[in-house]
């Protein structure tokens, strides 16, 4: 499809479905709002002591010192709860008629059929509709929201929920923990290899309404998971809070693999928490695609806390206009003969403003430890901004850190190229931003490729060329 053939009518992510809540809060956060959520979820007294330590905490804490400015966010002017289900259901059928169609247009039902052994799907505040597949279910595997979790599972919560990312981390963190909703909960058994990817999909559709979903992640030893999130929203003039917290343990000789697809509207603050500890031998991968948000900061991270712990990062980040992608990654090695490996692909045009923001520490006890970053840049106009802010510490003398930046424009000679052979200047174009990005696409599905292709050309429209 030539990319002067892409309207914004093809598009179908930026609809929204109208105030269709049968439960949604007043605008404003204090210590009853925490307890009402608590009290409509049936939750334990620990779980709701938690909750009212960390607004405690989120009162306290000032917002980060670094990265762009956050002061202009009126945490009275939020909706902090809102749903249109009563209930999560297990039958794609029972779900309410107007989420259902959603998710359709969306495509969920489709994938869930084609290549996933699991779906979650949450809209707004709640999960409406999760499914395992039969076989994994009897090898005890665990895909379900973390509500449920905590009912069915108490002491697997109690033993993770918070211990990579406790309140007192960040004030989003804090403010997280204080009204979470819905989110995974996943449990991989020892020895037991998932071929499929699990997915979670999250829908906001209410306006100047928060998401604070909650994702908590066990792969235990020799075992292994692919999880894939996307994430949309629907096109306001208001913004929209996003601030997720994902903990993902790592155990001996396991791996994990955790694949986003973010296309949040340009109305949508994303400030999320994502961490994961790697034992002995286990091996962490994030795969983060980071496409639309008006703000968006995002720094997934490993602690490799074991010998021989491997981690990589490989994302990318589109700032278009009115955007600013502040993102990249972090890798603690904390034990010997550990591994880490950072991608960051970034692309700024019409006045975007994308910028790497990653750390790397090799601790003294982390002898024989490699890290590798590789921060590469291509910016598309004078208008628009990158900037790469690393942060390396190796505390060791036997371990090594490389760090490569380049920042490159498109060329004359590449558009010559191309053109020559038939092709339009902006499917040129086009192509020369796929081939930057190329890293990053080979590690997709085939069918989230597909998609990713049409985001970036929605992107790109009247941008460029």
């Amino acid at each position: 499809m030539n990319n002067k053939d892409f309207k914004l009518d093809d598009y179908n992510y930026g609809f929204n479905d109208g105030d269709n809540a049968i439960i949604k809060f007043p605008k404003g956060l204090n210590e009853e709002v925490i307890r009402k959520i608590s009290e409509i979820k049936n939750e334990p007294e620990w779980m709701l002591n938690i909750r009212l330590e960390a607004y405690k905490q989120f009162l306290k804490m000032p917002n980060p010192n670094f990265g762009p400015d956050l002061s202009f966010i009126d945490f009275d002017d939020i909706t902090y709860y809102s749903t249109s289900s009563k209930r999560t259901e297990d039958e794609w059928e029972k779900v309410p008629e107007n989420i259902k169609k959603t998710f359709e247009k969306i495509g969920i039902p489709e994938a869930e059929a084609k290549f996933l052994n699991g779906v979650s799907t949450q809209y707004d505040s709640e999960v409406v509709y999760k499914k395992i597949a039969d076989e994994l279910a009897l090898q005890g595997v665990i895909f379900t929201n973390i509500e449920t979790a905590i009912i069915e599972y108490p002491d697997l919560v109690k033993k993770y929920f918070g211990k990579l990312v406790p309140y007192s981390d960040n004030k989003y963190a804090a403010l997280n923990t204080a009204v979470w909703s819905g989110g995974s909960f996943i449990y991989v058994p020892e020895n037991v290899v998932l071929e499929k990817p699990l997915q979670a999909y999250f829908r906001i559709n209410g306006m100047k309404t928060g998401q604070f979903e909650r994702t908590l992640i066990i792969v235990e030893s020799n075992s292994s998971l692919h999880y894939v999130e996307g994430c949309t929203a629907p096109i306001y003039s208001e913004n929209n809070l996003h601030a997720a917290v994902v903990e993902v343990f790592v155990n001996k000789n396991a791996s994990c693999r955790y694949t986003t697809i973010q296309n949040w509207s340009k109305n949508v603050l994303n400030l999320v928490t994502k961490r994961a500890k790697v034992l002995d031998n286990g091996n962490m991968s994030w795969i983060d695609g980071n496409i639309g948000a008006g703000l968006n900061m995002k720094y997934p991270a490993s602690i490799l806390a074991g010998y021989g712990a491997k981690s990589d990062s490989i994302s990318i980040a589109i700032g278009s206009s009115n955007t600013i992608q502040d993102v990249g990654a972090k890798m603690i090695h904390l034990a010997p003969n550990t591994r880490s490996s950072i991608i960051s692909k970034s692309v700024s045009l019409n006045g975007g403003d994308s910028r790497y923001r990653g750390k790397v520490v090799i601790a003294k006890e982390a002898i024989n430890s490699i890290s590798h970053v590789e921060c590469d840049t291509l910016i598309l106009d004078d208008i628009s901004r990158s900037d790469t802010i690393p942060t390396e510490i190796v505390n060791n003398s036997q371990s090594s850190l490389e760090h490569e930046a380049k920042i490159s424009t498109i060329s004359d000679s590449q558009l010559f190229y191309l053109m020559s052979k038939g092709i339009s200047k902006e499917e040129a174009e086009f192509l020369i931003i796929l081939g930057f990005i190329e890293p990053f696409v080979k590690e997709l599905p085939m069918e989230y490729a597909v998609e990713l292709n049409r985001l970036i050309k929605l992107d790109m429209e009247g941008s460029i060329g």
